[in-house]
């Protein structure tokens, strides 16, 4: 018999709420973090609209030495870590420093503090770069800071797999708890709106350009044109549970990831397959998910093949699908660990949250949306799916 992996503790930081319970009051009410950027000046980009945090001062949450060497992404990473061990409960003196394991997700790592560092070499000089920019920008600092924080020194690891990051940093999170690990902070954060963030992210062509807040992020609808970027996410503690270890938001049942083939290549997309080996690792059927915790990445072929893949394996079995980082954006290796963070609170309140902006769905793709208002549901098996751009998937089943 496997053992059981229960989450914990929760530790959110979002655009919609810089706590948990803040962040689930505000998507339970439907209220979206999505407006026009105001960290830089963004009327020279076609892209003009984000998910910010406000509200989120780094320096009044930790100490001046962390928030000097660290970017903006680690600052949140390591908010969110304190808050999941303040949520579980955990005494990290009563455990031994080596079965404690750290992983996170960074899709692009510390773009603003690399940003800022760039400017100084180019503007001033190489005497006016700072010796942790050789740190600060590493997609492992997140884990690292953490790690160091908290004393943790088991097997630790940094996962770049862009948007799919979150779910495959649970998967890595799962294999060390089985091969020792007690205890893992595992989750993800991204935060990459600057100039040259997001030139980077403008590249792939999936940007919405639309200046309408309400509708620049409309996935599964008929006027779907892009997605909106974010930054913040999740982290969790997740514990091998071995008696009647409380409070437990739910267990990790079921993970499997897969990786599409080149556009050139005739092969179909393998979201299914992911699908459906992480439904066969928890040991459930398809009529046995509650909930669906969707990509929806909201560029029309994309979503098209993700309703593809989500009905070829449920059928007729109309399974609710919902997709809260309407209120968001896509938090790229934040947004699939919030979803997680979502799926778990949904599963403890017996109500799934909305979909919102998506008012016209594509009635052709034959989804069961959640849209405008939360539904209740007794809901003992959630199922949440993502997407890496460069053709990562992964899925994960979270039972009660």
């Amino acid at each position: 018999m496997r053992e059981r992996l229960g989450v914990t503790g929760i530790g959110v930081v979002a655009p919609n709420g810089t706590t948990t319970e803040d962040y689930w009051a505000a998507t339970l009410a439907g209220r979206s973090g999505i407006g026009p950027i105001t960290r830089f000046d963004p009327a020279s980009y076609p892209a003009r609209l984000a998910g910010e945090v406000r509200g989120f001062t780094a320096r009044e949450l930790l100490p001046s030495r962390i928030t000097t060497q660290t970017d903006h992404w680690t600052h949140m990473g390591l908010v969110a870590a304190d808050r999941a061990l303040a949520d579980a409960g955990v005494r990290l003196a009563d455990l031994p420093e080596y079965e404690m394991t750290v992983v996170t997700a960074s899709s692009s790592g510390g773009t603003e503090f690399g940003q800022k560092e760039m400017t100084g070499l180019w503007g001033k000089g190489p005497d006016h770069v700072g010796a942790y920019q050789s740190i600060a920008w590493f997609y492992a600092a997140s884990t690292g800071q953490i790690s160091i924080r908290n004393g943790m020194r088991g097997p630790c690891a940094a996962i770049a797999t862009e948007q799919a990051g979150g779910l495959d940093a649970v998967g890595q999170a799962r294999r060390m708890l089985r091969s020792g690990a007690r205890l893992a902070l595992v989750g993800g954060t991204d935060a990459s709106l600057c100039p040259y963030g997001l030139v980077a992210q403008l590249s792939n062509g999936g940007l919405s350009t639309q200046s309408d807040a309400s509708r620049a992020y409309v996935p599964f609808d008929e006027k779907a044109c892009g997605y909106v970027p974010g930054e913040g996410g999740a982290m969790f503690t997740v514990e091998r549970i071995d008696g009647e270890r409380e409070p437990i938001y739910g267990y990790i049942a079921g993970y499997a990831a897969t990786f599409d083939p080149p556009p050139e290549r005739e092969r179909p997309p393998t979201l299914a397959r992911a699908i459906t080996r992480a439904l066969e690792d928890a040991g459930l059927r398809p009529d046995e998910i509650d909930v669906v915790f969707a990509d929806a990445m909201g560029l029309p072929a994309a979503d098209r093949a993700e309703a593809d893949a989500l009905n070829a394996i449920f059928g007729p079995h109309k399974v609710p699908v919902t997709a809260p980082k309407t209120m968001t954006g896509r938090l790229y290796a934040g947004g699939a660990a919030l979803d997680v963070a979502t799926a778990l609170l949904s599963m403890r309140d017996g109500v799934i949250p909305p979909t919102v902006g998506t008012t016209d769905p594509v009635r052709s793709l034959g989804l069961d949306l959640v849209l405008g208002r939360p539904r209740e549901r007794t809901l003992r098996t959630a199922l949440v799916v993502a997407r890496g751009f460069g053709g990562f998937n992964a899925a994960l089943v979270l039972t009660k």
